[in-house]
């Protein structure tokens, strides 16, 4: 199993910059696609952005071009560097994994982390 640290959620006003961490802990072989989602007060869980092992990202559109997510696959750590942050990015973050290799065929996704709070101030 893999269990997930989050770290670097805090206070911040409108315009500065956070940075999330997520480093995974466990038995695997390799993990394929690491992201981050957040959900705020009232609404749904949301993708924000992800990564694949070989470097490919995505992001959702109201992230593009202000938030930047990287990892460092031998620290198994992923990041989030949010830069021009709105109060609209107040959320609480969650780092995410998915097809996490434990063997030469066996693969688990969808293992979380309990959550950092994002907090942007007018």
């Amino acid at each position: 199993q893999v269990q997930l640290v989050e770290s670097g959620g805090g206070l911040v006003q409108a315009g500065g910059s956070l940075r999330l961490s997520c480093e995974a802990f466990g038995r695997f072989i390799r993990i394929n696609i690491m992201g981050w989602y957040r959900q705020a007060p009232g609404k749904q869980r949301e993708l924000v952005a992800s990564i694949t092992s070989g470097g490919s990202t995505n992001y959702t559109d109201s992230v593009k071009g202000r938030f930047t997510i990287s990892r460092d696959n031998n620290k198994n750590t992923v990041y989030l560097q949010m830069n021009s942050l709105k109060p609209e990015d107040t959320a609480i973050y969650y780092c995410n994994v998915d097809r996490v290799q434990t063997s030469s065929a066996r693969y688990y996704n969808n293992a979380w982390g309990r959550g950092t709070q994002v907090t942007v101030s007018s």
